[in-house]
């Protein structure tokens, strides 16, 4: 079977690190730089240890690892941290309360994990997903799911509109 250009990347060799922002850069075989990269598993409950691609802020794969575990020990804790804080979702069922009058603006709501709060940058970090769905990334790149607007109650509606 053919390699694709984001195996052979990998082969070649790579580096992880993070950015003063947090986020991964990730530095080629050739000196290329890309910043912001997020791993995402292929197959993420029946083969968690291979297939983990590599993908810059536009979403295109740059670098795809075949074997997960193959990886040097700090690449491999880099990237389990990195997926962890990805693949763990907490689910808004309403939106309690959102301090919006200074950014960072502070969001109080109810979860499928409990009550929490958290931080918000900007208003780019509330995504529409769809016309019913958002996700929302806080300060520390946790993400958190609204998987149908409508089932919202009228008040969490209401301060939700303001970013849609």
């Amino acid at each position: 079977m053919e390699k694709t250009p984001a195996e052979r990347l990998a082969e070649r060799g790579f580096t992880l690190e993070r950015d003063v922002f947090g986020q991964l850069v990730l530095t080629d075989a050739d000196g290329r730089k890309w910043s912001g990269v997020e791993p995402a598993r292929a197959f993420p409950i029946s083969n968690p240890g291979q297939w983990v691609s590599l993908c810059d802020a536009e979403g295109r794969e740059v670098l795809c690892i075949r074997e997960f575990d193959k990886l040097s020990p700090d690449l491999r804790r880099m990237l389990e941290e990195e997926l962890g804080r990805r693949e763990f979702v907490p689910e808004i069922k309403n939106i309690l309360n959102v301090a919006d009058d200074a950014d960072p603006s502070e969001w109080e709501v109810e979860t499928d994990r409990g009550a929490t709060t958290f931080l918000l940058d900007s208003e780019d970090d509330v995504r529409r997903l769809g016309p019913h769905r958002a996700l929302f990334i806080d300060t520390h790149g946790i993400r958190y799911l609204i998987p149908d607007t409508r089932k919202l109650n009228a008040r969490s509606r209401r301060l939700l509109e303001r970013y849609f």
